[in-house]
């Protein structure tokens, strides 16, 4: 990279962003040395993830400044008097404080510190600031030498210390210091999302570092929260995230800790279908697509509907591990919609997604391949348009509250994630189809919502009780068979019919 570049790069940034770091720096250069350490001159910095990203001419959305020279204590008080009731001292215990810059902007000021083993876990660190450290001191932390840059917010010069423009530039990602690496086994997993969202190969010695962790059992330290904090990073934010999850089977990671996973590979499909190759590697073309169709402006899904497709989809297949078979010469693998459902649970289990988010993975897994199944039988005419419909309405019904949007994107990513003329470039019939068909019949206004209610049986002089419900049952179970379609269907029926141990209605 060119000085001139490099400069140009990081203050074209996010001008509130800039704006922010620059104020902080020139306030702290004003300050005279502090007394505790009179030989350290005050000076802030830009540090890791924001010069990296910049650098590489993208634009994030967050910064972090590191304060040298000036102690905790004198740092919060200078940033209260710039930024009065903005500023959050959750981070203080180690030395850092949030700005509230607004915007969706994240911008965290800290002193450099010093951090020592002392036990397991994220909690088994012990950590002291210390104002007082070089750059290259402080750098030395970092995980790898592309996050240990630094640089000027107020010229744009970058210190590099451990030759992470050359890595930077060479698309390497490298450890920075062996010893201090291995304290923090969170940091393998973070490999995994640098090397899929910036496009880096790891170097071979550190390779090695990080496969001697794994095979040591050092991950096992980790908490499921700050696994699932490095997994949502990498389904969110790598364009390619089957990368990531390449540098984990190559790790060992996925067949010590993902077993579920690594019984996909190697896992033979029918050709005809499934030109790509065994299950994983359909899986991670499917997980390509997925990252491409979330980055769609016109889906319009928030971050939690998209962690549910792209879950959904790295999980779809799972029970193809377990009910694939060879049946009259061709591979098939009936039932493994349903089987995929017990083996999400036992990989969400491990993590921390939330509800929400293992709900939809695992209704995704057991649903995904009928929109495609229902979009072949209306073609074949094996499934009038009334019948189609119907289908589809309880189709809804069993993946909610899961938005159809996002068990249809699921779906569209199984379909591309394989080799197949145009199958990643041509229209997505089934989901278009099915699309029309909610939109037009309005099936995703409360698709759970039974045709008659309570309500409705007491206009019928029905005395309230358990019969009330057992006849909503009923009329709901014609609905499905599709003998009954609307309100005055279900009125009408409930009027003419005598049940078993109800009066006539």
């Amino acid at each position: 990279f060119d000085p001139k570049v490099q400069a140009k790069r990081l203050l074209s940034q996010d001008k509130k962003l800039l704006h922010a770091a620059s104020t902080v720096a020139r306030k702290i250069r004003a300050l005279p040395p502090d007394p505790k350490n009179p030989k350290v001159a005050p000076q802030a910095f830009l540090v890791g993830g924001f010069v990296r990203d910049a650098l590489l001419g993208l634009h994030p959305k967050d910064a972090d400044v590191e304060v040298y020279g000036v102690s905790a204590e004198r740092l919060e008080g200078l940033l209260n008097k710039l930024y009065p009731g903005k500023v959050n001292t959750v981070g203080r215990t180690f030395g850092i404080l949030k700005i509230n810059l607004g915007a969706g902007l994240e911008f965290d000021v800290s002193i450099p510190r010093r951090e020592s083993k002392v036990g397991k876990g994220h909690k088994g660190f012990a950590v002291q600031g210390d104002p007082g450290m070089s750059l290259k001191e402080a750098a030395r932390r970092r995980d790898f030498t592309v996050n240990s840059l630094v640089a000027d917010p107020l010229t744009g010069q970058v210190h590099d210390s451990f030759q992470g423009l050359e890595d930077l530039e060479a698309h390497v990602l490298r450890v920075t210091d062996e010893t201090r690496f291995q304290d923090d086994p969170l940091r393998v997993y973070r490999a995994m999302q640098f090397v899929a969202r910036l496009d880096l190969t790891v170097e071979k010695k550190s390779l090695g570092l990080m496969k001697k962790m794994v095979q040591r059992g050092d991950l096992k330290e980790l908490s499921r929260e700050r696994i699932t904090e490095e997994l949502k990073k990498l389904l969110l934010k790598a364009e390619r995230p089957s990368v990531g999850f390449e540098l984990a089977a190559e790790l060992g990671i996925i067949k010590r800790h993902y077993p579920e996973l690594q019984a996909l590979m190697g896992l033979k499909q029918e050709k005809e279908w499934h030109a790509e190759g065994d299950v994983w590697v359909h899986t991670l073309l499917a997980l390509d697509q997925g990252a491409k169709i979330i980055r769609e402006p016109k889906r319009k899904l928030s971050d939690e509907e998209k962690l549910q497709i792209m879950l959904g989809v790295l999980c779809h297949d799972l029970g193809k591990a377990t009910t694939t078979k060879k049946i009259d010469g061709r591979i098939r693998s009936r039932g493994h919609e349903e089987a995929g459902v017990e083996l999400t649970q036992k990989i969400c289990e491990r993590l921390s997604f939330g509800q929400e988010i293992e709900n939809a993975a695992a209704a995704i897994a057991r649903e995904h391949l009928k929109p495609s199944m229902l979009y072949l039988q209306k073609a074949k005419g094996t499934l009038t348009n009334d019948q189609y419909v119907n289908a589809t309405r309880r189709l809804l019904k069993r993946v909610h509250p899961v938005s159809w949007r996002v068990f249809l994107a699921a779906s569209e990513a199984d379909l591309r994630g394989r080799i197949m003329p145009g199958v990643k470039t041509q229209t997505y019939d089934a989901g278009e189809l099915m699309q029309k068909v909610i939109r037009k019949y309005k099936l995703d206004q409360a698709p759970t919502k039974p045709l008659v209610q309570g309500r409705d049986l007491l206009k019928l002089k029905l005395k309230p009780g358990p019969r009330m419900g057992e006849l909503i049952r009923r009329v709901e179970a014609l609905r499905d068979a599709g003998k009954i379609k609307t309100k005055e269907d279900a009125l009408k029926y409930l009027r003419s019919h005598k049940l078993k141990g109800s009066r006539r209605l």
